[in-house]
């Protein structure tokens, strides 16, 4: 993975911290998927690694689970500690997570991996953190995501506008030498017009890129372009998300 900016990262999630349940469908189907994959199973401990406003927090903890919230975003932390979603909050790059060893039972971490600069490394760490016959539970973006807001731009510009995930098959080389197993979901929203579409982006923090190229607003004719280009089955605009949701038991 290309070496990323976490500051900026952690300021774009914070900017969405308060918008970001208005825009979580996505979250919230994807979520289902990483727990029909994981199975039904109790946990005493649970760190929740990449918490956003804790919505995965507090279904841990009306589960009876002692959980853990951490975020790299102060702001979004803030949302979750509101929401009294967990027992315990900590601010935390997932890459370095100042914890000691084979603390929880279940470590979950639901669309978060893919900000970080190494999926091995946030790997490591996660299964660092798990006790022996615990697990981790984690989904990240694949590449092939957001195919129709990719070919949508062409028509504007060369630029990149989404960033660029892991393939699948370089999620599977991460989790090399681990005994795991994995499920891939693909779920597309539908929206009435291209700027909803990107506003949802938007709205869940997901518009820093890690080329770092400063956004400049959208000019009424790039937005008439995207419309035109924008692939409409069935009169609506799709933004297309493809995950991986993999489960690591931990020896």
């Amino acid at each position: 993975m290309t070496p990323v900016d976490k500051q900026a990262i952690a300021a774009a999630f914070g900017r969405a911290a308060r918008s970001y349940s208005q825009h979580d469908e996505l979250q919230r189907q994807s979520a289902q998927g990483l727990l029909a994959t994981l199975g039904k199973r109790r946990f005493a401990q649970v760190l929740d690694a990449g918490c956003g406003p804790g919505s995965n927090s507090r279904h841990w903890r009306e589960e009876g689970s002692e959980v853990t919230a951490i975020d790299l975003s102060a702001q979004m932390l803030e949302q979750a500690r509101q929401q009294q979603a967990a027992d315990h909050y900590l601010l935390a790059d997932i890459e370095a997570i100042p914890l000691a060893n084979a603390q929880f039972d279940l470590v979950w971490s639901h669309l978060a991996v893919q900000w970080c600069s190494s999926l091995p490394q946030a790997l490591g760490e996660l299964y660092r953190l798990a006790r022996p016959g615990g697990c981790v539970a984690f989904t990240t973006l694949l590449e092939s995501s957001l195919p129709e807001l990719n070919l949508a731009w062409r028509a504007v510009d060369e630029q990149p506008h989404a960033n660029r995930f892991l393939s699948h098959h370089q999620v599977i080389q991460a989790l090399s030498g681990w005994r795991y197993r994995s499920a891939v979901q693909t779920i597309t929203l539908n929206f009435s017009d291209a700027l909803s579409a990107m506003r949802s982006l938007k709205g869940i923090g997901a518009t820093h890129l890690h080329a770092g190229r400063v956004r400049k607003p959208l000019t009424r004719g790039q937005l008439q372009r995207l419309e035109l280009t924008w692939p409409q089955p069935r009169g609506y605009f799709p933004l297309s998300y493809h995950l991986f949701h993999g489960i690591i038991e931990r020896d």
